[in-house]
């Protein structure tokens, strides 16, 4: 329903942290819950870089879910901080926080997430994705005995967020957790994000699917100039990476990569905005450009 809802219904807005350590499934439990992708996926560690809103509005309330980069502890570079600090930047703004871990595998990563909760003060749902994967669910039961000793969860769900498992549960819980607010968006929006960020980051989604372990994580997209002109959207990106070796990978021999990923991401470009896409891409070689401050700020890491 839009943000129009009838005067006499009393509504309820929030925002829900979706939080855990990389590859959990967090940007897959976003994009299903809003049935729209909004935040890219891939099965490499730290695919997110940015803080995304997605927003839910139905009859009475809205749930702003934030999608944020997985926390690790090992800072390497500014770009590593950067994912850091936004991730924790949310703790003490949200209304409530989902915090992600996969199956029964706990691991050292999770009680790191973990420790940095310890000081909120809003309610913490535990989402325990993959049970699909797991063959004994008794070991499932067991596991949860334990780790709901870890921490006072307002509740453990278990779910599969890529099948859609149990997301219903979650979403009753989540909605029963947020406080009464008017909307603070109208209610068609689906996330904070412009067009440009959200083109960028498809095509970052397939540099990354496409080249899998053949290429590092640090590569960055930076759409340059986007404008539609008779029902055709044209989109300019720049693909920057760290080493001409890099380049050479991405281009491909005759240019055939960049070829097959500019194929993949105008198709679901085309998808995302509803109409047809002109796509031109360039790759640039900028040393260090996780270590740059400044060249970081130019390219959205702000």
């Amino acid at each position: 329903m839009k943000s129009s809802n009838k005067s006499h219904l009393k509504t309820h807005a929030g925002y829900i942290a979706i939080l855990g350590r990389p590859n959990v499934g967090k940007s897959t439990l976003l994009n299903k819950i809003l049935g729209s992708k909004v935040s890219i996926t891939a099965r490499k560690s730290q695919t997110t870089r940015h803080k995304i809103l997605g927003i839910k509005t139905q009859l009475n309330y809205q749930a702003i879910y934030v999608d944020t980069p997985g926390i690790h502890e090992k800072n390497k570079s500014l770009l590593n901080h950067y994912m850091n600090k936004t991730a924790l930047s949310v703790l003490y703004d949200v209304d409530v926080i989902i915090f992600m871990v996969v199956g029964t595998m706990w691991q050292e990563a999770d009680e790191f997430v973990l420790r940095t909760l310890t000081k909120v003060k809003c309610p913490v749902v535990l989402a325990i994705n993959k049970i699909d994967l797991i063959r004994d669910k008794k070991n499932l039961l067991g596991y949860i005995k334990k780790i709901s000793e870890k921490y006072p969860f307002n509740a453990i769900v278990p779910l599969s967020a890529e099948k859609g498992n149990n997301l219903d549960a979650l979403e009753g819980l989540v909605v029963k957790l947020l406080p009464s607010n008017p909307f603070f968006f109208p209610g068609e929006q689906i996330t904070d994000r412009d067009k440009k960020f959200l083109a960028s980051e498809i095509i970052r989604e397939k540099l990354t699917r496409f080249l899998g372990q053949e290429l590092p994580y640090v590569v960055s997209v930076m759409v340059d100039n986007l404008e539609v002109k008779k029902g055709i959207m044209a989109i300019a990106a720049t693909i920057y990476v760290e080493r001409q070796g890099q380049k050479i990978i991405i281009v491909g021999k005759k240019g055939e990569i960049l070829k097959k990923i500019g194929m993949l991401a105008r198709r679901d470009l085309e998808t995302l905005f509803s109409c047809k896409i002109f796509l031109q891409l360039w790759v640039k070689v900028k040393t260090k450009w996780t270590h740059d401050e400044k060249l970081l700020q130019h390219l959205g890491y702000k």
